[in-house]
């Protein structure tokens, strides 16, 4: 399907739809926008910036000045668009799931020890490649080829610049397999310890960091002030 002009007025869509489109033919990937930008893109238009917003349940991603510390608080940054929801084919295709409640959120989060199964980074945590920015975890459906063959959409926590960074393609439970058992025996004794303990071996040093990441801030601020005495 062609893609409309955003402000076209034969065009028959809902303000989410004609948001997509001006998010890829006004702002571009990349490019930042405030509130003030969308009041004056789409007048009389209550709740826009709020229907703009509802484009991450299509995979489209934007960021806040709480994930790209280089952002004002009123700004946001388009950073790559999702599914097509101007074409009606697509959006049916990728609808949002079921919403998941806090406490599933926060079951699949303690799981993965609060941390990325993409690149292991704690949630609050900068990157080392860019201090400016911090990691923010959320729970996501991904695509997951089982040993068996099965493909099936499984619950895991991400940070959202790997989320951003995903290319779509499944995770691969029959790859990891067949690359376990090419392993001689005692590094396959050595790779079993390490997922019965559900992590790789760590240093004392990088569990207490680890640990402290997760503390809530008044906490933190408690640990250090007892450290400096």
């Amino acid at each position: 399907m062609s893609q409309p002009a955003w402000d076209d007025p034969k065009l028959k869509a809902g303000t989410m739809i004609r948001g997509a489109l001006w998010l890829v033919q006004v702002i571009g990937e990349g490019g930042s926008f405030t509130k003030e930008d969308i009041r004056k893109a789409f007048p009389g238009i209550s709740q826009a910036d709020r229907r703009i917003r509802d484009l991450r349940d299509y995979g489209w991603v934007m960021l806040t000045s709480a994930e790209d510390a280089t952002l004002t608080a009123e700004d946001q940054r388009f950073l790559k668009a999702g599914v097509p929801v101007w074409d009606p084919a697509a959006r049916r295709a990728a609808a949002p799931q079921k919403t998941l409640s806090n406490k599933e959120k926060q079951a699949v989060m303690a799981r993965d020890d609060f941390m990325c199964t993409v690149c292991g980074i704690s949630g609050g945590e900068s990157y080392l490649d860019d201090s400016n920015q911090s990691a923010v975890l959320s729970v996501t459906r991904r695509r997951t080829v089982l040993p068996d063959g099965e493909e099936k959409t499984l619950l895991v926590t991400e940070c959202k610049r790997c989320r951003a960074g995903s290319d779509g393609t499944p995770a691969r439970a029959d790859e990891a397999l067949a690359a376990i058992r090419n392993l001689d025996p005692r590094e396959q004794l050595r790779l079993l310890r390490w997922i019965e303990r559900g992590r790789r071996g760590s240093t004392p040093l990088e569990r207490a960091w680890n640990t402290y990441r997760r503390l809530p801030a008044d906490a933190r601020d408690e640990v250090r002030a007892a450290l400096r005495g």
